[in-house]
């Protein structure tokens, strides 16, 4: 499988972006089968890059998200990056993980911090593990042969009580280790992350900003999800959202627009490509690929 930061450069070489999809472990067989059934199938009808999947709170999907990985691979033949946390593991059950991932040809993995187990509360470092992320970055690359994403914030991470900038400094570390690129969290107000591109730009960075878009689906999930990571909806977006409370049908449809006209403008901008989350759900996902006019671009040669 490609790394990723040679797909961002050859989709740059040709002045294309770079598209991508983020998924999280099913708990169900159910779950599973749907996804590899139905959301992968129609995802890979608008040609995306690679995508991602995530590692669960505390590390409680270590296992599965390499399988899932390792079976988009092989089934899809689909570029597929593991998330991969400090949480709950010592450097030599990460170095584990990490030869594990290399034996099933998974090269690219997203290094983070990740959440405490039950995804609240302070993170605590494990002894003899990792208490911040550029350290894990670091350690990813010391071990060679993988291509390492991690994090970015534009409007700061929530646990950072010094501020934003405190925080885009920290990631400036991160990619002084060794990140080859940065997926970020969900914003909704792209003056945060124009200010995010321009003061890292201004620390010398020139790593690739990928930014992070989630579809609304309906209206309680999302007010939930930026609660939980320190994320804004804007005041028109959420009067919208208000009325929307119980017309789930239209908070979707509102969500395809709203980041359709998010991409556009971003893209419009400069941005390398664009990273959704699809909280395994493939409709908004596809409608707004299309919507942007990238869904029939060239596959990238083999």
């Amino acid at each position: 499988m490609r790394l990723i930061r040679d797909i961002y450069k050859e989709r740059q070489a040709t002045q294309t972006p770079v598209v991508s999809f983020e998924f999280f472990p099913p708990k169900t067989d159910d779950g599973e089968r749907a996804l590899f059934e139905k959301t992968l199938p129609a995802l890979m009808s608008i040609n995306p890059d690679f995508c991602s999947v995530t590692y669960g709170a505390g590390g409680t999907t270590r296992d599965k998200t390499l399988g899932i990985v390792d079976r988009i691979q092989k089934d899809f033949g689909l570029t597929a990056m593991s998330h991969l946390t400090c949480v709950n593991a010592t450097r030599d059950e990460i170095a584990t993980v990490l030869h594990d991932a290399r034996s099933r040809g998974i090269h690219n993995i997203l290094a983070l911090r990740g959440d405490p187990p039950g995804g609240t509360g302070e993170f605590t470092k494990t002894e003899g593990g990792f208490e911040f992320s550029y350290e894990l970055v670091r350690f990813i690359r010391q071990m060679g042969g993988f291509s390492i994403g991690t994090a970015g914030f534009p409007e700061g991470h929530i646990a950072c009580k010094t501020g934003k900038q405190t925080d885009w400094r920290h990631l400036k570390a991160k990619i002084d280790e060794g990140a080859d690129f940065v997926i970020t969290q969900l914003f909704f107000d792209n003056q945060d992350f124009f200010e995010f591109r321009d003061f890292l730009t201004q620390l010398g960075s020139s790593t690739p900003l990928f930014p992070g878009i989630i579809p609304v689906l309906n209206a309680s999930q999302i007010k939930k999800f930026t609660a939980l990571c320190g994320a804004k909806i804007p005041p028109k977006m959420l009067a919208r959202l208000d009325a929307l409370k119980d017309d789930d049908a239209g908070a979707a449809e509102f969500g395809i627009e709203y980041a359709t006209q998010q991409c556009q403008e971003l893209l419009s901008a400069g941005v390398p490509g664009v990273h959704l989350y699809t909280l395994n759900k493939p409709t908004s996902t596809v409608r707004i690929i299309q919507n942007l006019g990238l869904s029939s671009r060239p596959p990238l040669r083999s």
